[in-house]
């Protein structure tokens, strides 16, 4: 076959997007090989950007909606639907977002993840059939129970009183109704991107391990803990249902085993789900090469999802991978264990950062030739 390359990117943080790093590269390609095919996918692992990859990726359309905030005011907030219209595509930060507050309004005591369940009741609105929610970047620890207010159950205190539940209030948290929740909540399949394994609670709980860099002190922490706890024993008495103790139930302030226990989600790799939609693996299977990258190539790039997956797949069909980066900290021999072929920071050595930024492009374009120029071009003989 000719030459065939699948450019499969994350975003370099901070520098570049995905798609333009996409461009970059593909760049790149044609100076060195104008007739190759190129197949273009910009990739993200479940985080931020995800619902806009896939909402592109299915030809989709994005629609805006007023809801709100962490702390209940009113903000403008979007969602992707597919092409197809079956398939509904949110990220948890756009309405629940921790970037959504200034830092000294930081405080999981008092944030709600309602403005995400507000997106959740939008999107069942259009009659789909799947919702696809990814959970980063939250400024919450309410365990979900914001989202599911918001899809019509009802939380009451000892007197009968309904409650508007945030993180500090979920000791108050006496009963659950489910009664009144919303009807298409109960025919849609939602799934949860979600790659950390905390259990909601304890040492290595959603307060404990998230909750200070929401705002939360070691007082605060303790309080959330045991408001977590507390609402897993109220929702096994009236619901039936035990999932504190399932990795990645502590995801975003416990949203992971809200999620399982008020919407029967599943919770799955983020990137799993992004290669299933963007059927990553029949394209690397047509690809004789596989570029991909990220901002930073170091030791949590070991424990990523993303190219560690990509090279995974790229495996069974023998395909090289090769990463380039702004920032190279790893050995040759941790970079075969990713399984790459190759991996090339793009920035030249004593470049200031901020210089190496604006000239992000340029210097992933040139790295491009060279890489494929240097070590690659035998693929085209």
């Amino acid at each position: 076959m000719g030459l065939n390359i699948l450019v499969a990117p994350d975003k370099f943080k901070g520098s570049l997007t995905a798609e333009e790093a996409v461009d970059a590269i593909r760049l790149g390609i044609e100076r060195c090989y104008p007739s190759a095919r190129i197949d273009p996918v910009p990739l993200a692992d479940g985080g931020e950007g995800t619902a806009s990859l896939l909402t592109r990726a299915t030809n989709g359309r994005f629609f805006s909606q007023i809801v709100q905030d962490p702390l209940g005011r009113p903000v403008e907030a979007s969602y992707g639907l597919s092409g197809d219209g079956q398939t509904a595509f949110i990220e948890m930060a756009q309405a629940s977002g921790l970037y959504r507050l200034a830092p000294g309004e930081r405080n999981p005591l008092l944030t709600s993840t309602y403005g995400t369940g507000q997106l959740i009741a939008a999107a069942l609105a259009q009659g789909v059939d799947t919702i696809v929610l990814g959970i980063g970047g939250s400024a919450t620890n309410d365990g979900g129970t914001g989202l599911a207010a918001a899809l019509g159950y009802r939380f009451r205190n000892e007197a009968g009183e309904l409650l508007n539940p945030t993180g500090g209030r979920l000791a108050e948290i006496a009963h659950i109704e489910a009664e009144s929740i919303l009807p298409q909540l109960r025919n849609v399949q939602i799934r949860v991107a979600c790659d950390v394994d905390n259990p909601l609670c304890g040492p290595t709980g959603a307060a404990a391990i998230y909750g200070p860099q929401k705002g939360a002190n070691s007082a605060m922490v303790e309080r959330l803990d045991q408001g977590l706890r507390h609402l897993a024993q109220v929702v096994e008495r009236d619901l039936g249902i035990t999932s504190a103790d399932e990795p990645g139930s502590g995801a975003a302030g416990g949203t992971g085993f809200g999620a399982r226990v008020f919407l029967g989600a599943e919770l799955t790799s983020g990137f799993s789900l992004v290669s299933t939609y963007l059927r990553l693996a029949d394209r690397i299977r047509q690809a004789n090469l596989v570029i991909t990258g990220e901002g930073s190539l170091d030791e949590q790039t070991l424990s990523g999802k993303l190219i560690g997956g990509l090279t995974r797949l790229a495996r069974r069909d023998q395909v090289p991978v090769i990463a380039f980066c702004g920032r190279l900290d790893l050995t040759p021999g941790q970079v075969k264990t990713l399984g790459l072929a190759g991996a090339y920071a793009i920035t030249p050595a004593g470049l200031p950062f901020h210089e190496a930024v604006r000239r992000a492009p340029e210097l992933l374009t040139a790295t491009t030739v060279q890489v494929i120029q240097s070590h690659f071009s035998e693929l085209n003989a």
